[in-house]
């Protein structure tokens, strides 16, 4: 990977699960991106509209999960990663999505993904 714009415990409240007691309460989703991006154009010419704007990024995911509702988080994972690539032109994500609360014994449960855009 070369550049990288990183953007850790991004949160949204969303309709997530198998159970049909989860079809029901919206759950917490923790995401923690690092996308492929070479800075060094918006830094040369201190110039945002050359850069990855993470807060455009953020404001996408933060619509997308909370106006959804999906079973899996896998399901979550694969479909940001898809709207990242396809909106934003980003060449690869690396995507951790935690579920926590998902297993009461434990801290967080979560998946990680890593996601190339076609070539």
């Amino acid at each position: 990977m070369q550049d990288s714009v990183i953007i850790e415990g991004l949160a949204v409240e969303a309709v997530i699960g198998v159970y049909d007691w989860e079809r029901t309460i919206t759950q917490r989703l923790v995401f923690d991106l690092e996308m492929a991006w070479d800075n060094s154009p918006a830094a040369d010419a201190d110039d945002i509209t050359l850069a990855l704007d993470y807060a455009e990024v953020s404001s996408a995911i933060l619509s997308y999960v909370s106006d959804t509702s999906f079973e899996l988080i896998e399901t979550v994972a694969e479909r940001v990663c898809e709207l990242i690539i396809t909106r934003f032109g980003v060449s690869e994500v690396i995507l951790k999505l935690s579920k926590p609360g998902a297993v009461p014994e434990a801290n967080n449960v979560a998946v990680k993904i890593r996601r190339r855009a076609a070539a």
